[in-house]
């Protein structure tokens, strides 16, 4: 006889991905308040363009309707975290633009340089959270040829 467990009044998933995000909150503080990045570390942050919150130019909407990442590494300004969201400088095509980004908006980030990389839901969305904090299941990431401050990140796991 194969067993049920009841569905919980507690909701577990919600809390963990908070938690989550709240790391990914406190990785950008240290930045914030430190002046910049130590050592080799650089983030891969992807979002939904269309979540509440999310502020960014019309023109990257329209190139990214649904999800975009972002590079903060060497040609990033006026990084500003907040409880529940945080706002950047960077240049796409060489126009300099602010995005404003509800951690509630993430569903990815990555930091190559230690091979570390949190998986988030989306809003809504059913898929499990998933953590990656060494070996060979980190997201591949692959910069966008085209000078921006954009890259395409593969989350799938390496089997």
């Amino acid at each position: 006889m194969t067993e049920t467990s009841p569905d919980s009044l507690i909701p577990y998933d919600e809390i963990v991905q908070e938690a989550l995000r709240a790391v990914v909150g406190r990785v950008l503080g240290e930045v914030e308040r430190g002046g910049g990045l130590p050592g080799d570390h650089h983030f891969y942050i992807t979002f939904k363009t269309h979540a509440a919150g999310v502020d960014i130019p019309r023109h990257l909407i329209e190139r990214f309707p649904d999800e975009m990442t972002i590079v903060i590494q060497n040609r990033y300004w006026d990084l500003i975290v907040r409880p529940d969201e945080f706002e950047v400088g960077l240049s796409f095509n060489s126009i300099p633009s602010r995005l404003v980004i509800p951690f509630a908006a993430i569903t990815g980030f990555v930091d190559p340089a230690v091979n570390f990389a949190l998986q988030f839901q989306a809003q809504g969305d059913d898929d499990a959270v998933e953590q990656t904090p060494a070996g060979n299941d980190a997201p591949i990431a692959e910069p966008i040829e085209d000078g921006s401050n954009v890259v395409s990140v593969d989350f799938t796991r390496k089997k």
